[in-house]
């Protein structure tokens, strides 16, 4: 985009138009500006105008015409084709090609200063220890990284400069509008940077303030919402009076009518109902918060400084009250109750009851895979359906059994086995009387009774068979036994959730020393990382499942007769997991009180397919 002085003729022809300016030889326009689509503005300091041309801009019913309207522009740049109406205030923003301003108060953005450095973020912890400072083209992986491994102090240090490099760049600093993004009807945006473009527009609608952030290509942020100090991924709906701040948000996450602060999420959260809020979390994606939920609503410490760190899958049920400092294994159903205590959930597809009148906890491990096998299938494949990015520069595993989950599996078999051997050793051989006890998993000295332990142990089983099999024989119908080579190398068995994507933590330390020494000095060289491990993690993962598989028969390698037995096996949980969908939506079918509202079935089948 060039642009040139303006002529005197053309300087008088503005004035007639009702244009006024600070020092008009600051203002230049584009070669292709019909400037009769200027009327009526103000231009403080230096101004930039693109190309202009007798046309339209149109946003669903709303079309204005091209050009600019009615408002004052300070220290900024527009686009070619843009239609700017009734903005008051446009400073220090760069806005792209064939975007639609409307109707905002104040857009203002201000180069940082020393005095005034850029906005800081200060996510999973509101005592600002895990600050971190957002720039455009930020990954969730990158904040979780930043604010993760504080005690890494040549990492935090070497973050900052690589963020302030990128700041001090066009493609990095705040103040910026990608094209093809709509704004209307705004009060204020300021220090904020829109990624958009003709693929991924962005719109920002009916919006109170949004300040100090970075919103995702393809997001929308609409009816009432305030943000301040955070980070939007890719395809982020903020809608219906969030109030959002210190906050980082997954990519194709949705967040309405609540209270969100000090937070990393990762991708594909929802939490949309009144009355719930969500503080000082780590939540780790795939997960839905139902109405009335309040996530850190205690602290119990003397000052505010306790977190929450929840696993994939994380569903607290409706009014869930919960007590920080608490953390869960992936995939926790938790049932309707204010929880007394911290938690540490250790046990993975869990469900978790308060049993206020037995005054205990009660945990059922496996109980997605015994009982609600119809949503867990379905999470096998909603989120890649839900997923409508373009960009996709965060790598995302959606499926529920992957090597975090399994990793997370085999521990909880190990603690089942251990809880029921001190069961047995207190109770004797009396069946019918043992109670199985957790240890650890609750602050205090009422009882965590844990329910179904032997069917629990034997799911687990399946889970991991399920997980090993399904990775192994992915490729078609692959039923040959793998290669030898797999075994090689220990088990890895810690595996970092980087804001969706799942790597070893080994590789994460290397990045880490490589960062740390220089080796690798940009955020792009660190994204680059993030690529090739994307790239490596299917033949990572087929390593991990044989050797799971190893793990489950107690050998170094697999021999043809094991194999077989394993596909014998594979085949009768896929029976088993069909059955089990059937079953557990018919349930929801075949229930009377679900039926009675509609007039027979035929209507019935209307509505819900």
């Amino acid at each position: 985009m060039s642009f040139r002085p303006l002529t005197s003729l053309e300087t008088e022809q503005l004035q007639q138009l009702g244009n006024r300016a600070e020092d008009w030889s600051l203002v230049q326009v584009s070669s292709a500006c019909d400037l009769s689509l200027v009327r009526n503005n103000v231009f403080l300091g230096r101004v930039q105008l693109g190309a202009m041309e007798q046309g339209f801009v149109t946003h669903g019913d709303l079309r204005l015409p091209e050009g600019l309207y009615n408002s004052m522009l300070s220290d900024a740049t527009v686009g070619d084709h843009c239609a700017v109406h009734n903005v008051h205030m446009l400073s220090g923003y760069t806005v792209g090609d064939r975007c639609l301003l409307f109707n905002i108060d104040e857009m203002t953005a201000t180069a940082p200063n020393v005095k005034n450095d850029y906005p800081w973020i200060e996510p999973m912890n509101e005592n600002g220890g895990r600050r971190i400072l957002p720039f455009s083209g930020m990954t969730i992986g990158d904040a979780y990284l930043w604010a993760k491994y504080r005690d890494h102090d040549k990492l935090v240090q070497m973050l900052e400069e690589m963020t302030r490099r990128q700041l001090a760049t066009p493609a990095g600093c705040y103040g910026h509008v990608g094209s093809h993004c709509i704004i209307k009807n705004t009060r204020t945006l300021h220090n904020v940077a829109v990624l958009s473009d003709e693929e991924t527009p962005t719109r920002i609608e009916d919006c109170i303030v949004l300040a100090d952030g970075v919103v995702g290509y393809g997001c929308t942020c609409e009816y009432g919402c305030i943000a301040m100090r955070f980070v939007l991924g890719e395809h982020v709906h903020l809608e219906f009076g969030v109030r959002l701040n210190d906050t980082v948000v997954g990519d194709n996450s949705t967040i309405a009518r609540c209270e969100v602060g000090n937070n990393i999420i990762f991708p594909a959260h929802e939490q949309h109902h009144n009355n719930s809020f969500l503080i000082a979390s780590l939540v780790m994606g795939q997960s839905n918060l139902a109405a009335g939920c309040t996530v850190g609503s205690n602290h119990n410490g003397r000052t505010a400084d306790n977190e929450i760190v929840a696993g994939r899958g994380f569903w607290p049920g409706l009014c869930t009250s919960l007590k920080h400092s608490s953390s869960f294994a992936s995939y926790c159903l938790l049932a309707k109750g204010a929880y007394p205590a911290e938690l540490s959930i250790t046990l993975p597809f869990a469900l978790v009851n308060n049993n206020a009148s037995k005054h205990c906890l009660e945990v059922m491990p496996a109980y997605w895979w015994m009982y609600n096998m119809y949503a867990l299938n379905r999470n096998i494949t909603k989120f890649a359906k839900r997923d409508k990015r373009k960009k996709k520069a965060q790598h995302i595993v959606f499926t529920p059994f992957a090597p975090d989950t399994a990793e997370e599996i085999i521990n909880g078999r190990m603690l089942l086995k251990y809880w029921t051997e001190q069961a047995y050793l207190k109770f004797g051989q009396d069946k019918e009387h043992v109670e199985v006890l957790a240890y650890g998993m609750e602050k205090g000295k009422r009882p965590v009774r844990v329910l179904k332990a032997a069917q629990g142990y034997q799911a687990y089983e399946d889970m991991l068979i399920y997980y090993a099999m399904n990775t192994l024989t992915s490729e078609g119908a692959q039923t040959a036994l793998p290669e030898a080579s797999l075994a090689e190398g220990e088990r890895e068995r810690e595996w970092v959730n980087l804001g969706g994507q799942l790597v070893p933590q080994q590789e994460l330390d290397k990045l880490i020393n490589q960062i740390e020494n220089g080796e690798v000095d940009s955020w792009q060289q660190v994204h680059a990382r993030y690529d090739q491990w994307w790239e490596e993690y299917p033949a990572l993962c087929r390593r991990h499942a044989y050797q799971v598989l190893c793990h489950l028969s107690q050998c170094r390698t697999l021999g043809e007769p094991q194999w077989q037995q394993y596909l014998q096996r594979y085949s009768n949980i896929q029976h088993f997991v069909a059955e089990q969908v059937k079953v557990t939506r018919q349930k929801d079918n075949e229930n009377l009180f679900r039926r009675m509202t509609y007039r027979n079935e035929a209507e019935m089948q209307a509505v819900l397919g």
